[in-house]
């Protein structure tokens, strides 16, 4: 499974980066915003640093400036993808943009109906948001399983992005059903390295160390 690191910081990428696990990158314009920069700042330090997938959101909502919107951040680098929200306009500016070799992350994803319909007019991601359906007490984990079922089924080429992590427990989940991609929280990814029985088995290795040079 690839991970994606879902933040707009570009310390964390860094440090991220610096793991040697970090894929690709996610962003939306509340990410970008709270960096206190300008847009166009905050992109080019991040794709100085990710080589992989960067996704950039566009903020129209009429798929013509949609399109127009999409080749305008898909100028700042080939490894640049453009998330399109999963509207009846977004749909058409998917198909627009895929026909031109642009590649399409379909966000706000919510219902298997919608992700078939996303991968039907060429989407490369499909992003189902599964903590915030969570968080209206539905199961965000089958919505990823559905989808992974209809892609499989058909043949897509769309691959599943697990976003609106809330927790190791969706990243281990998404990989134990099969998601090609989790996009995570660096928060989130540092708990995924940390686990209370290594920093014991740390810490006594240690002594025993300090024991034996004694």
């Amino acid at each position: 499974m690839k991970i994606f690191l879902d933040t707009a910081n570009i310390q964390k990428i860094k440090e991220a980066a610096s793991w040697g696990i970090l894929d690709g990158v996610t962003t939306n314009p509340t990410l970008v915003s709270r960096e206190g920069k300008d847009f166009e700042t905050v992109i080019r330090e991040i794709l100085e640093v990710v080589k992989g997938p960067v996704s950039l959101e566009v903020v129209s909502t009429r798929w013509k400036e949609m399109v127009e919107e999409a080749r305008r951040l898909r100028s700042y680098g080939e490894n640049v993808v453009v998330k399109i929200p999963i509207t009846e306009d977004g749909l058409k500016a998917t198909k627009a943009l895929s026909d031109m070799g642009i590649p399409v992350n379909v966000t706000l994803i919510f219902s298997p109906a919608q992700a078939l319909l996303a991968a039907k007019a060429g989407a490369r991601y499909l992003s189902p948001f599964i903590g915030r359906l969570d968080d209206i007490s539905s199961y965000g984990m089958r919505l990823v399983e559905d989808i992974l079922t209809i892609v499989e089924n058909y043949g897509f080429k769309s691959e599943v992005i697990v976003a609106s992590v809330r927790h190791p427990m969706h990243v281990l989940e998404a990989a134990l059903l099969g998601a090609h991609i989790a996009t995570v929280p660096y928060e989130v990814l540092k708990k995924l390295i940390n686990h209370p029985l290594t920093d014991i088995g740390l810490e006594r290795f240690l002594r025993d160390w300090e024991k034996m040079k004694k």
